[in-house]
């Protein structure tokens, strides 16, 4: 049986394209953390878990945290454990979604004293689940834990979220993908990382380009399309 963790099922064969990679670098008064792939622990090191976070953290003395995020969520519960170390750590955070914050890697990027989006990444919000067999006292208790869980991701969102809190319940409960603008739009992102390119003097452009074919011997065209390759490729 496959498990599918989105509802969206065209995501559901991105999660694997997703490579795991962690590391913490300082660079003087920045220190720099990457975390790749699932959230949580794992027999093979394949994830990030709050532990990997906690050691990296142990030692930073640094004015400001930058963390690359790209992940299609995990473990809830490391997910909050992860949040709550970067929010009280007393360097400024600073968190780029490189591709996805998806489920419990969202919640970590919630913890940003500034939370930016790269282009073309996306930030998912959606409720808790997990897996549960037993009797259906055992199943009550389970759903009871979720919608409790489900409030307190609820409270995380809300330190950003723009609206309602009704407003992100329905959305944690349709599962809801946020484009990056889109995200800065309701307030759970800051900003998008978009590069701005320096706007071009047409006048100047026609100047340079009229330049480079009279710094040329321009050859008559002939009639033969070979011929007429050949003097473009030797402009070129």
């Amino acid at each position: 049986m496959t498990i599918k963790r989105f509802k969206n099922e065209k995501y559901n064969n991105v999660i694997s394209k997703i490579e795991q990679d962690f590391k913490a670098e300082t660079n003087g008064e920045s220190t720099e953390i990457t975390i790749y792939g699932d959230i949580g622990d794992s027999w093979w090191g394949e994830s990030v878990s709050a532990n990997d976070i906690n050691e990296a953290l142990k030692n930073v003395t640094s004015n400001e945290i930058i963390v690359q995020l790209n992940s299609a969520g995990g473990d809830v519960f490391d997910g909050i454990a992860i949040y709550n170390q970067l929010k009280n750590h007393t360097a400024k955070v600073v968190v780029y979604v490189d591709g996805w914050a998806a489920s419990a890697a969202s919640i970590i990027a919630m913890s940003a004293d500034e939370l930016i989006m790269n282009t073309g990444s996306m930030l998912m919000i959606h409720e808790a689940s997990t897996f549960v067999y037993g009797s259906k006292t055992d199943m009550k208790k389970t759903l009871n834990a979720l919608e409790g869980l489900d409030k307190s991701i609820i409270d995380i969102y809300m330190t950003r979220f723009k609206g309602e809190r009704s407003e992100i319940e329905t959305m944690m409960n349709s599962e809801t993908w946020f484009t990056s603008s889109e995200a800065v739009d309701v307030g759970l992102a800051d900003k998008v990382n978009e590069k701005i390119e320096e706007p071009v003097d047409p006048e100047e452009f026609k100047n340079n380009v009229l330049q480079r074919f009279r710094n040329k011997k321009v050859e008559p065209i002939v009639a033969s399309g070979n011929k007429m390759l050949d003097r473009f490729k030797r402009l070129s």
